[in-house]
């Protein structure tokens, strides 16, 4: 079971490395490592377990955030009402186009490899087309628009040695393009 000593924090090389792709069929060790890492996601979501494991929130974990610096990410997206609306493993995901209006979240974005709070706004594409494939190998082409968009594109960053502060207007952290979607 994945804790939060686990999670690689920021100042770890492994987060700003470009992980590299896996290959199929994947190996035991990454299957054990993804059902793990969405395995980390559900108790994290739920209070009882999260409180007992001192578990922080998340809806998305990168294989670098526990230090296996592998293109492979697990998202469990809740809606308002906790209703999961999107669940599934990237295995060398690849965003294949995103739209020009940006999105954002009105309260900023965190991580679980951060620990402490960044402010400012993290405009990123609104609507994204990824194409990936599952953990058993499946290629899929998904389209996702809104919180789901933002989680995937925050994820896909993991992998790419990014973390959602680099996206932050340095000069000014709340600035935002005229035509930005910000989700409450």
């Amino acid at each position: 079971m994945i804790l939060m000593k686990n999670i690689t924090r920021d100042g770890n090389p492994v987060l700003r490395k470009v992980a590299e792709p896996l290959t199929f069929p994947l190996s035991d060790h990454y299957k054990k490592l993804a059902d793990d890492m969405m395995e980390y996601l559900i108790n994290s979501q739920d209070p009882k377990i999260a409180e007992k494991h001192q578990l922080r929130a998340g809806v998305g974990l990168a294989a670098p955030q526990v230090g296996e610096s592998v293109q492979m990410a697990a998202l469990l997206v809740p809606d308002d009402e906790g209703n999961i609306i999107f669940k599934d493993t990237f295995v060398n995901p690849e965003i294949l186009s995103e739209s020009v209006r940006q999105v954002c979240l009105s309260e900023g974005e965190g991580c679980l490899s951060v620990d402490e709070v960044i402010n400012g706004y993290v405009p990123r594409p609104d609507k994204l087309t990824i194409h990936y494939f599952t953990v058993d190998g499946e290629e899929k082409t998904i389209r996702l628009k809104d919180y789901p968009a933002i989680v995937a594109s925050h994820e896909i960053d993991h992998l790419k040695g990014h973390l959602f502060y680099d996206r932050i207007n340095k000069e000014d952290p709340f600035y935002l393009a005229d035509d930005t979607i910000v989700i409450s």
